[in-house]
């Protein structure tokens, strides 16, 4: 790319805004590198002399292509070999630092987006996390803004019936997490049965690559016995690393040295209502180097 091209230059400006928007849509940084290639090669061709504002007509490219996206996606999941969970991103203390952009990537609010519709996801991603305007988001999507309104309106009620309730703080999750190491470090698991709500669900991504439970598992008894037996395995031959992934407190897992699992935590009301343990070996291809999240 040559960076003194105008075109280039704007790109390059709000490319991490552009892949966050990607991202926030599709749960996949690989689908989400795909779209802004395919931004990249209609924004190349794009007059600048009639482009009032680049960053909306950036962004209305790329919500448009990660819409197309979006619903490739889901044919490709309706095939996925058990559970099928957000690609984990390793990030940096800024996100964390932004509440509300660490909010809408966290693992649990990816699987809320997953139960909407695509328009829907595009206008609640686009109102509620990058705060754009109903006529902009209109233009994005192809709808009218009394239309978007309604959409957004509906959303929001649909993502606020399931999103986790109270706010959450890092401290509190970290807490969780490190109960989980304690169990796997000393062999006395009595302190993380303590913290699984009664209705915790234990999700598992291996993509039909590698073991993981095909079906969630659900109840903090099938919880407590699942993860007493894994953390035996971990104790034996792993180790586990804290980290930042999507904005919040995470564990890597490494089984042998090589990165095995990225495993977070749901948690609410000081209880772990969620584990999610992501093994697919494509989706940990990024945790190796921090990802730049942008509003």
């Amino acid at each position: 790319m040559n960076t003194e091209n105008p075109a280039t230059e704007a790109f390059v400006a709000h490319r991490n805004l552009l892949f966050t928007v990607a991202y926030e849509m599709l749960g996949s940084a690989a689908d989400a590198e795909d779209v802004l290639q395919e931004t990249w090669l209609r924004w190349s061709g794009v007059d600048l002399g009639v482009v009032r504002d680049r960053r909306a007509y950036l962004v209305r490219i790329t919500t448009r292509q990660a819409l197309g996206r979006l619903r490739t996606l889901g044919r490709r999941k309706e095939s996925y070999v058990g559970t099928w969970l957000p690609e984990p991103l390793l990030t940096a203390p800024d996100v964390a630092e932004d509440v509300e952009l660490a909010d809408s990537v966290s693992t649990a609010m990816l699987l809320v987006l997953e139960t909407l519709a695509p328009t829907e996801r595009a206008v609640f991603v686009l109102r509620e996390v990058f705060d754009l305007g109903y006529d902009e988001i209109a233009e994005a999507v192809g709808k009218s803004p009394a239309a978007v309104r309604q959409i957004a309106h509906r959303a929001r009620a649909h993502v606020a019936a399931r999103r986790p309730r109270g706010a959450v703080t890092p401290a509190e999750t970290q807490e969780a997490l490190d109960a989980f190491r304690r169990a796997a470090e000393t062999g006395d698991i009595q302190g993380l049965l303590d913290i699984l709500a009664p209705d915790v669900v234990l999700l598992g991504d291996g993509g039909g690559v590698k073991q993981a439970v095909l079906r969630p598992i659900v109840g903090a008894g099938k919880v407590g016995r699942l993860l007493a037996a894994g953390l035996g395995r971990i104790a034996a031959t792993g180790s586990l690393r804290p980290t930042l992934v999507n904005g919040h407190p995470a564990l890597l897992i490494r089984l042998d040295g090589e990165l095995d699992t990225v495993l977070t935590v749901r948690v609410e009301d000081g209880l772990i209502t969620g584990f999610y343990a992501v093994r697919n070996p494509e989706k940990l291809s990024r945790m190796g180097r921090e990802t730049a999240l942008r509003r």
